[in-house]
Order: structure tokens, then sequence, then C-alpha cells
């Protein structure tokens, strides 16, 4: 039996481009998001293995889609709510250990509708994983039940 809650959540965040919560158990890294672009990292931890041993492919694709999230965010308005509604991965090749990064940037913008795509790389500079996705941004877009730190809007 589950005891924990299970929500909903409210939590605060450190500021509009940051990780949230899934995002930081992944240990994943903003090393830049600005001008529609937006690099992150990722270690490859025991817990993020496959029954045989590689980077789990869920693990790759969640800091792919966070990579190009944090791209958009870096052009849309603080506390605008958007949400992937379509994705597509290309894995090339397994990762066994490192550090891998994505390399994120916004397609298009049309109306509420945002296309990204985001490359993965191991440490040997590899591509590991192609990424494309859509995200929409919601016509009610206040995020509820999230604090962010650096405007101390809760909204």
């Amino acid at each position: 039996m589950m005891t924990q809650d299970t929500g909903p959540h409210q939590f605060q965040m450190e500021g509009w481009i940051s990780c949230a919560p899934f995002e930081r158990l992944l240990h994943i890294e903003i090393v830049a998001a600005a001008d529609g672009r937006a690099t992150l990292r990722m270690p490859f931890l025991v817990d993020f293995a496959q029954g045989a041993g590689l980077m789990h492919g869920g693990a790759l694709v969640s800091l792919a889609d966070t990579a190009v999230v944090m791209a958009i965010k870096s052009i849309l308005p603080p506390q605008t709510h958007f949400a992937t509604t379509a994705l597509e991965t290309k894995f090339l090749r397994p990762v066994t250990q490192g550090i891998v990064t994505a390399e994120a940037h916004v397609v298009s913008q049309e109306e509420r509708t945002l296309q990204g795509q985001a490359i993965i790389y191991d440490e040997e500079q590899r591509p590991v994983l192609e990424f494309t996705s859509a995200f929409k941004v919601a016509r009610d877009s206040n995020i509820k039940g999230v604090t962010f730190r650096d405007t101390g809007v809760d909204l």
C-alpha cells in the first residue's frame, strides 16, 4: 500500500529557467538557456541504468525534452504554461558511462504551437539521440500550485 502523497502538489522552483523536482531527481544541470537555445547535462548514475547496464532511454528522452523546454522558456514570458504534445526520438548509440549533454533549440513558433529539436552527445561528443517535439501554450497560461523564487509570484 502506498503511503506517499500523490498530489496535487505545491512546490517552489528556483526560477523560471530552473529544474523542476523530476529534473532535479535526474541530476539535470542547466548550462545555458537563452535566445531559443539551451544546453543541459546529466550524469549516467547507476540509478539510470536499464537491465543491460546501459543508460535508460527514458532518462535520455527526459533530458532531451527538458532541454527543449528550457530553450522555449528562454523566449516565452515567465510563468507561461505550456506542455509537450508530441515527440519523436531516434536512438543512435548506447550510453555506457559519463556525462551526456543535450543541445536544443526552438525550430518554429506559430501562434500557441512551438517546435523544438535536441541532440544528446556522449562525453566523446558523439551523438547518441536525436529528438524533435511539439509544445502547446495553454489558453489559461497561469501555472497553478508553483512558486518561483526569482519572482516571488505564487500561482
